[in-house]
């Protein structure tokens, strides 16, 4: 039942090339500005690809899983705290 996780194929798009050689000025160290509040952040959009419906399906499953076992934990420590 365990099963290995789902590779993604990579999108080829011209945002992915921009993030590999970012700009100098995302590089610069605000720590010597008079006011590092108001420095200028440069951020850089990246397009992700809708999910698959088998992938869908698998993150509703593991949800599922998680919501399950933080239930069940609550309850052993409700249990654990009655218990003298």
């Amino acid at each position: 039942m365990n099963n290995p996780p789902l590779k993604r194929k990579k999108s080829s798009s011209a945002a992915s090339d921009d993030s590999k050689t970012p700009p100098d000025s995302i590089n610069k160290d605000i720590s010597g500005q008079e006011n590092p509040a108001l420095a200028t952040i440069t951020v850089t959009a990246v397009e992700v690809p809708e999910l698959t419906e088998q992938e869908i399906s698998d993150r509703l499953h593991l949800e599922r899983k998680v919501e399950r076992a933080f239930f069940e934990a609550g309850k052993a420590l409700i249990e654990l705290r009655v218990r003298p």
